[in-house]
């Protein structure tokens, strides 16, 4: 009774068994004789192999085979490793019973007596399809992401390790910064730091920062391989596992040298372009000041010519009157310095030899430094010509030696040195071509950038007060940019200045040009002459007719334009002399009124501007700078009525 109830119990745990084996439908689980014959099948064999048990039991298992891979001798090889080896595993293609593929991940197990004797194979197999399917898209979606990440150009795109190594290596990093993949792969990124940066710890603290914030975002110098810097735009990212903990970095680094050197090229051009607006303006302010201004001193450099003619000879009033004359004469050569820098300033153009000319100031220059001061110069024997007013040119000479010397209030040494200079395109603010360059160096205080950006700024001075007007630099500019060059300076605290005139070197047609405009001097005195005097402003009107009467000649007095036609269509007339800046009429529009009506008759244009519009068809005028003197006045007359 007791084996008998032994028997049932195992009865009763192979029905157990075999109904769970049966229920699985997941896995197909069945029995494989030693030969290879089908000799059970659960329902998950038949559910997606597609055969029911009637069908496939007492067959060979290699029907699920391709049959490329039964040629090939896989089923029989897969028994044999199972028995020799005690298990066989693997993948491959298998076939439904409709033809059917799907991928299968199979397991053999032999089934042996105790005795040692193989009775036969325990097989499970599992439909993967869906799983392989997944696995080889997220591994196309890798291979593509891997080679666009590769393919990248024009960014940097590496991982790094915890500690900061390079584990992964793309085209645009090695195009970049120069380093082949097996060159680089296992160091650390700070290689590509410069070193004052990985002395300052500049690596780690961006791995610091990542780490700690998730990002880390900068831009900075950068070294490639072969030493030479370039202006980089970094991100690095952290790369968290599922729990937190950090696998490593993501390093994007793009070469941003050329956008950097553009940014700063346009806000280069934008400063350049507000410092001629701003001094545009400041200019069109000046000019119209030194325009009223230079009416003023005309009236009493006129009126004071005329008074010491015509006083009695007494000393002590004589010397009022020249200290008089002295304070209204440096009033007009500061008016001629606001001029200058406004570009209104009549300039007496001249080739001009810079090496003579300076070896003949020489002696002016050496008389103006004091026992403190020595003047070196360097300059060639000869150098090409140029074309400028030569006494602007030395009065700006003058001017920049002096403020050297005042730069050096214990004294030092002044070079003033000239040289020819080939300017190649975009390299200067200069057209491209041949300049003469004219320097003087001193070793003085030097300026910080402030104070250089301000310098040629009118008014400003750094000297004490009634030491400078603040006009000398501008005056020189104006001179420089007149004659088609450029004024330069270079200066640091405690090193000293350089300050650099460029004029542009004149050759053959452009120097007789110049020399059929240089006035010509007649050896005839002028005769008296019936001349109409023009200006709006009464006190120069008065002391011009002043002037004129003193020297023998008739004048009919017109303080505007149409005033003057109507005297010149009731009298004879020998001359005209005109203003030009006035209102409803300028000179230049009353002198074309004239010539309409009287072609032949001599004008001459009184003003201290060198600009008259364009299209005016005067260009060809004689001019009378402001504020001029009785014999200015005389030689100007002599010169076109003669």
């Amino acid at each position: 009774m007791e084996v008998l109830n032994r028997h049932d119990t195992s009865l009763n745990e192979e029905g157990r068994f075999r109904l769970l084996v049966d229920a699985i439908t997941d896995y197909a689980i069945y029995m494989l004789s030693p030969e290879g014959i089908i000799t059970s099948w659960n329902t998950g064999a038949q559910r997606f192999k597609g055969y029911k048990p009637s069908e496939i039991l007492g067959e060979h298992f290699s029907r699920f085979y391709l049959e490329e891979d039964r040629a090939a001798g896989m089923p029989a090889r897969a028994l044999a490793t199972a028995a020799e080896q005690g298990r066989f595993e693997g993948e491959g293609w298998r076939q439904r019973k409709d033809g059917s593929r799907f991928w299968a991940h199979v397991i053999i197990d032999p089934i042996r007596r105790p005795s040692g004797e193989l009775i036969g194979y325990a097989k499970i197999t599992r439909d993967l399809t869906e799983r392989r399917a997944a696995e080889q898209t997220i591994r196309q979606s890798e291979e593509q992401f891997r080679r666009l990440v590769q393919g990248v150009s024009d960014y940097a795109i590496y991982m790094l390790d915890p500690d900061g190594n390079v584990s992964s290596w793309n085209f645009g990093a090695e195009r970049i910064k120069g380093y082949r993949p097996h060159e680089i792969i296992g160091r650390h990124f700070s290689t590509f730091y410069t070193p004052e940066d990985r002395e300052a710890g500049v690596p780690q603290t961006a791995l610091d920062i990542a780490r700690a914030e998730g990002r880390f975002e900068r831009e900075g110098w950068r070294v490639r391989k072969d030493g030479s810097r370039f202006w980089a735009s970094v991100v690095i990212d952290v790369i968290r596992d599922d729990e937190g903990d950090v696998l490593g970095f993501a390093k994007i680094t793009r070469d941003i040298t050329e956008k950097m050197e553009t940014q700063r090229a346009l806000e280069q051009a934008r400063e350049e372009l507000f410092q001629s607006q701003k001094m545009e303006a400041i200019g069109q302010l000046t000019g119209g000041i030194a325009h009223d201004f230079n009416n003023l001193l005309m009236a009493v450099l006129g009126s004071l010519e005329i008074l010491k003619k015509r006083m009695p000879q007494d000393l002590s009033l004589t010397s009022l009157v020249d200290n008089a004359m002295q304070g209204a004469q440096r009033g007009a050569a500061l008016t001629q310095r606001m001029l200058a820098f406004s570009r209104r300033q009549e300039l007496h153009m001249e080739p001009i030899d810079v090496s003579g000319l300076v070896r003949g100031m020489m002696d002016m220059l050496s008389r103006s430094l004091g026992p403190l001061t020595v003047i070196e110069t360097s300059f060639p024997v000869r150098l090409p010509t140029i074309l400028t007013d030569p006494n602007q040119l030395e009065m700006a000479i003058l001017n920049l030696v002096v403020n050297a010397r005042d730069a050096m209030p214990s004294g030092g040494r002044i070079v003033l040195r000239a040289s020819e200079e080939s300017l190649p395109s975009g390299k200067s603010p200069l057209p491209p071509g041949r300049y003469v360059r004219i320097a003087v160096i001193d070793e003085g205080e030097g300026m910080d950038a402030k104070t250089l950006e301000q310098a040629i700024t009118p008014f400003f001075t750094t000297k004490g007060v009634g030491k400078g007007t603040g006009l000398g630099l501008s005056m020189v500019q104006g001179l420089a940019s007149q004659s088609g060059g450029r004024l330069m300076m270079n200066s640091s605290l405690g090193e000293g200045t350089t300050v650099e005139l460029w004029f542009p070197v004149v050759v053959g047609e452009q120097i007789t040009e110049a020399a059929a405009d240089w006035p010509q001097q007649e050896e005839n005195a002028p005769r008296r002459l019936r001349i109409v005097a023009v200006d709006d402003d009464g006190l120069v009107l008065m002391n011009t007719t002043l002037m004129l009467e003193d020297l023998g000649h008739t004048v009919f007095e017109a303080m505007a334009g149409p005033e003057a036609l109507d005297i010149l269509r009731k009298h004879q007339v020998d001359l005209v002399i005109c203003d030009h800046a006035m209102p409803r009429m300028t000179g230049a529009q009353l002198a074309q009124a004239i010539r309409s009506e009287w072609p032949d008759m001599p004008i001459i244009l009184a003003t201290g501007y060198a600009e008259i519009p364009e299209g005016a068809g005067i260009v060809d005028l004689p001019r009378l700078g402001k504020p001029f003197s009785q014999a200015q006045l005389a030689e100007a007359i002599s010169r076109i009525a003669s």
